[in-house]
């Protein structure tokens, strides 16, 4: 059976993409080694320390717990689907105006769950964004200024909705 490989067909950051993979293959090592998408880190191996966090039909996983077979059909959102240099993602522009990072291995995998946690509740307090980080560590920090940078984010978020919240809430189309 070593060897042998089947077809996968996973949305990666809004592409399609087909390929051949070992029944085994995890989904980070997709994603780095067959994808070139090295921003999704692996950093335990052991689902600990979740650098390796992505979002998987918009919830946040470790992508080291996870086969690429098991994402066949699925969606899968990396870091760099997230925004462009040109145009950041509120989370990253949060990760750069309250300086959220330090040495930044650990910033793609909390970044990915500050997103799923900000779509789940998008106004969250100090207290539920430290709860919502749980599965990610970071050695270098306290955590002050990653969460200064979501609650940045959620801020952000919040202020692009307005417009068409207030639109739909006039009975107006959005």
């Amino acid at each position: 059976m070593e060897g042998q490989k089947v077809a996968v067909r996973i949305t990666v950051n809004g592409t399609v993409r087909t390929a051949m993979v070992e029944p085994r293959t995890l989904l980070v090592h997709f994603l780095r080694d067959g994808l070139g998408l090295t921003g999704t880190h692996v950093g335990c191996d052991t689902s600990q320390c979740g650098a390796c966090t992505v979002l998987l039909n918009g919830e946040a996983v470790k992508s080291c717990t996870v086969l690429a077979v098991q994402a066949d059909g699925a969606e899968v959102t990396t870091v760099e689907g997230l925004g462009s240099l040109d145009a950041l993602h509120p989370v990253q522009a949060g990760f750069w105006e309250k300086h959220g990072l330090q040495c930044g291995f650990c910033t793609p995998g909390v970044m990915m769950a500050a997103v799923a946690l900000l779509k789940e509740n998008p106004n969250p307090t100090e207290e539920e964004i430290r709860e919502g980080l749980e599965g990610v560590l970071c050695r270098c920090t306290g955590y002050q200024n990653i969460v200064r940078a979501i609650q940045y984010a959620a801020k952000q978020l919040a202020s692009e909705a307005e417009p068409s919240e207030q639109v739909a809430a006039a009975g107006g189309d959005a």
